[in-house]
């Protein structure tokens, strides 16, 4: 198909499907999920484009549903966080090796995860304000320009904000919208030729069949079994990124 192998199809398209479904699910995890399978057959620029392109393209779709639970006061901070932050992570991208990076923040993810599923309750932060959020935003910016992994900081601090699930999606959801799009300007001209588009395209179908499976567990989660989902992804993806 378009010159391009079966077996890089089959990675395609079975990263796409179990980012869409973790992504529909939970509102984050789609570029974590994605590239844990993409890497083995696509280089790291052109999973970056893919994970971005995709996900913004995904992510579009999935914050319709939750608008009504977005606050732009409380977004805001993140947003400009994130606008200094993405092309930094973009230059430490294309300027030095990011596998160093990506096993510290995977065994940081795989750490938190244990702890926020084994403590009886997690410690709730209400120090910072909007200093504390647009740093968090910062740092989400750095790791999606990195690798598009915007969602993952952010979607631990809404826990440890104490959010309840329809405040803390509509936080983080948008959130990784905005540093996908402002990632997939900044990488654009590096990042995506014409087999980018390709792959872009091709994925697709399985991105729509994982997203719609995706929202439907979302709506039969309660309060807590969300928060234990959460917690269950962060942990899987962590240990995604160290092996």
């Amino acid at each position: 198909m378009l010159g391009i192998p079966l077996a890089t199809l089959s990675v395609l398209w079975a990263g796409a499907f179990l980012g869409a479904l973790a992504a529909g699910g939970a509102g984050f995890a789609f570029a974590l999920a994605a590239s844990a399978i993409w890497l083995h057959a696509l280089d790291p620029i052109q999973t970056t484009a893919l994970i971005v392109a995709c996900g913004s393209i995904l992510h579009l779709t999935l914050v319709w549903p939750i608008r009504r639970s977005i606050d732009g006061v409380r977004l805001a901070p993140f947003l400009v966080g994130a606008l200094v932050g993405v092309p930094l992570g973009v230059l430490v991208l294309t300027a030095v090796n990011p596998a160093p990076l990506k096993l510290a923040l995977g065994l940081g993810m795989a750490a938190y995860a244990l702890y926020a599923l084994l403590a009886p309750r997690l410690p709730v932060i209400v120090a910072g304000g909007r200093w504390a959020n647009a740093g968090i935003g910062f740092v989400g910016g750095i790791l999606g320009g990195l690798g598009g992994y915007s969602g993952v900081v952010p979607t631990i601090w809404t826990q440890l904000r104490g959010w309840p699930k329809e405040v803390a999606r509509g936080v983080y959801q948008p959130f990784i919208l905005f540093a996908h799009v402002v990632t997939l300007a900044a990488v654009g001209v590096v990042g995506i030729d014409g087999r980018s588009w390709q792959l872009i395209i091709l994925a697709l179908p399985p991105l729509a069949i994982g997203a719609v499976l995706g929202l439907q567990i979302y709506g039969r989660l309660n309060e807590k079994a969300f928060k234990q989902m959460l917690s269950l992804m962060i942990l899987i993806s962590g240990l995604a990124l160290v092996f």
